[in-house]
């Protein structure tokens, strides 16, 4: 993802890359020496949290895309951008197509309370649920009108009906063959709604990492989800 947006960037006669950093460098020495006023990180889910820190520490204008801040996480954030009267962004998902199928699934709640989220990535993703499946509950749990019915079911093999998040289970495949993909199953009285998309392609994400960047630095707070600007 980095080495893809670094191409996009230097591509788009609107930015000016000033920097790229690596896994062993001083991050907020970087930020520093290069005066960046945008700094987008695609990490792992060990070392993001720190790396956000220094961003916001070192006063520019966090785009964070790598997946594992905890809700307590963001909103810790969130309050210290608030202090520094700092936009941010933490996105889920920068795939234009991905959010609109989060926002398809968002409305589809109002109408059907039961629903479980499928997704699917590359064997190399380190955590579990995605970010994109969690984000997605959130929304699906927030817009429904009705709450899906209470079910005691035996699992005969612990985790046999995936994670729950805001009672939806959330199933996470981890294979070969795959990048992206998320699939809403809605299930209703006579039939059922999927809401699907995959990602094919890390192209699919920079539309939105860019947008991002044009967006993030008329903003005075970290905001978390690029829905917020479709």
């Amino acid at each position: 993802m980095g080495q893809t947006t670094v191409k996009f960037i230097h591509a788009d006669k609107t930015l000016d890359l000033v920097g790229e950093t690596h896994n062993k460098d001083d991050l907020k020495k970087a930020i520093l020496t290069t005066k960046a006023d945008i700094v987008i990180d695609f990490t792992n889910a060990a070392v993001v949290y720190e790396n956000t820190k220094n961003i916001i520490l070192a006063g520019a204008h966090p785009i964070i895309g790598t997946s594992g801040l905890l809700p307590k996480q963001i909103q810790e954030f969130q309050n210290l951008c608030a202090e520094k009267n700092l936009g941010g962004i933490i996105a889920p998902n920068f795939c234009i197509g991905a959010l609109l199928m989060m926002r398809f699934a968002e409305k589809a709640a109002q109408y059907f309370p039961e629903s479980e989220i499928i997704e699917t990535h590359h064997e190399n993703k380190l955590d579990a649920p995605s970010a994109t499946a969690i984000k997605t509950a959130e929304l699906i749990s927030s817009a429904r009108k009705k709450q899906p019915s209470a079910k005691k079911i035996h699992e005969t093999l612990a985790g046999a009906r995936g994670a729950v998040k805001d009672q939806i289970p959330i199933h996470a495949l981890r294979l070969p063959g795959f990048l992206a993909k998320q699939e809403v199953i809605f299930g209703h009285l006579g039939g059922n709604l999927v809401i699907s998309h995959e990602t094919i392609d890390r192209n699919a994400f920079m539309p939105g990492i860019l947008l991002a960047c044009k967006k993030v630095l008329s903003l005075k707070k970290l905001v978390y989800g690029l829905e917020t600007f479709l």
